[in-house]
């Protein structure tokens, strides 16, 4: 009963945040010597050639289930249907990658983790990715230091403080993309409560006692978090530039509370009503 946006944009559902944090990392003068030096050395194609020996590829006769969810969410999302992916690993999570050759890769505990719903909500977030023109920042950003280290001091004279400062601001644009991402999720599983769950899910984690979390007491924290008192706002700031300014990904709670808040905005509900197929 998923409704297809059948010639969605991805200006629909960008956030304005991801907007303007990556006009400001285009600005930064580096940026095309970094994306010179990515191809150069090949490393979009390397990354994919590890990928495909240390994963198992989906299709109709590998992983079928999963194949058919990944097909529909492009379907949705209008999206060409990148490869798909199943990993090996304990800690419930996914990433998208292949600038050339777009991939998504799902790690098997968050089969687990998830509900045939809320996989819908993840595969959809990762085809935001793909869909925005996240990956190519995003496959820079994994390669950072090194890609820093073939540019910086024998070409352009790059110090260590301005080597922290291009860290920060691909740091910073990443953690405004995910806001993007999740809004793709959401236009894909089409229930707020499968997506605001699947975060749960995800931050608790897998365990024995997963039948007895409360998606309503979530929802109420993460609201208390977003209204915390003056001196409360002050310790999560300093804790951000201690610590969170190297982080990749906005806190849970905070992507639960802004996903909400998009949806109640209207937002979503005007993507969903729309027909895009008639735009000029």
């Amino acid at each position: 009963m998923r409704k297809h946006l059948i010639g969605l944009q991805a200006s629909h559902f960008v956030s304005e945040t991801d907007r303007k944090a990556l006009e400001a990392l285009k600005k930064l003068p580096v940026l095309p010597m970094l994306v010179q030096k990515f191809y150069e050395h090949g490393l979009d194609r390397w990354m994919y050639v590890h990928n495909m020996a240390m994963s198992v590829r989906c299709g109709p006769k590998q992983f079928k289930t999963i194949y058919e969810i990944h097909r529909e969410c492009c379907a949705i999302l209008d999206v060409p249907e990148p490869e798909l992916y199943v990993s090996s690993n304990p800690f419930p999570n996914a990433f998208t990658g292949g600038v050339e050759r777009p991939y998504i890769v799902l790690r098997s505990s968050i089969l687990d983790t998830l509900t045939d719903d809320q996989i819908f909500d993840v595969i959809g977030h990762e085809l935001g990715h793909i869909k925005a023109g996240h990956v190519l920042y995003q496959s820079i950003a994994d390669c950072l230091k090194p890609l820093l280290e073939m540019v910086g001091r024998r070409t352009l004279g790059l110090g260590d403080i301005a080597s922290i400062g291009i860290l920060a601001a691909f740091r910073e644009w990443s953690r405004q993309a995910e806001f993007t991402a999740d809004r793709a999720g959401l236009l894909a599983c089409q229930n707020l409560e499968t997506a605001m769950g699947g975060n749960l899910a995800l931050s608790a984690g897998p365990s024995r006692f997963s039948h007895e979390v409360n998606l309503d007491a979530y929802v109420d924290q993460a609201r208390a978090y977003q209204e915390m008192s003056p001196a409360d706002n002050f310790g999560k700031a300093i804790w951000f530039f201690m610590y969170g300014f190297a982080a990749t990904h906005p806190m849970p709670v905070s992507r639960t509370k802004e996903i909400e808040r998009w949806y109640l905005s209207g937002a979503y509900d005007n993507i969903i009503n729309a027909d895009f197929s008639k735009a000029s």
